[in-house]
């Protein structure tokens, strides 16, 4: 599948219009604002969502179909191993993908291209907390 829209659709995931949440994840950061009140989430990332917004579009590019600009900025990754760092559950997982879910709804995507997007983040999240559980127990 080619990645719908190119790069740009990747940033239009990210900065869609802003949600109302309390507390603010970052301007116009769909998946992060949909965090809202996901306090668990939140903690995972810096004060300032700039350079994660950034890691967020450029990895969907490659792992979309587009430009592979995750590694060609940040060099190479194993979303699992990176992020075992954290204690990571299914609740957790669970509540990034209803983030990502929320952020998705945002878009102007075909309900097809929805389905199949989340269908597809799902794998990487359940690969994380895999990987967490393997390194936390």
């Amino acid at each position: 599948m080619q990645w719908h829209g190119g790069y740009d659709a990747g940033l239009d995931f990210l900065t869609a219009p802003s949600m109302s949440t309390t507390p603010p994840f970052g301007t116009g950061d769909a998946s992060y604002q949909a965090a809202g009140g996901i306090d668990g989430l939140r903690r995972l990332h810096p004060e300032s969502l700039e350079q994660s917004r950034d890691k967020l579009a450029c990895f969907l590019s490659g792992w979309l179909g587009g430009p592979k600009l995750f590694s060609e900025k940040y060099g190479s990754i194993s979303i699992p191993s990176f992020h075992a760092q954290w204690p990571v559950d299914e609740a957790l997982s669970s509540a990034w993908l209803g983030c990502m879910e929320r952020a998705i709804a945002l878009q102007p995507y075909s309900p097809e291209f929805a389905e199949y997007l989340l269908a597809q983040l799902r794998v990487p999240a359940h690969r994380v907390v895999q990987a967490s559980r393997a390194r936390h127990g």
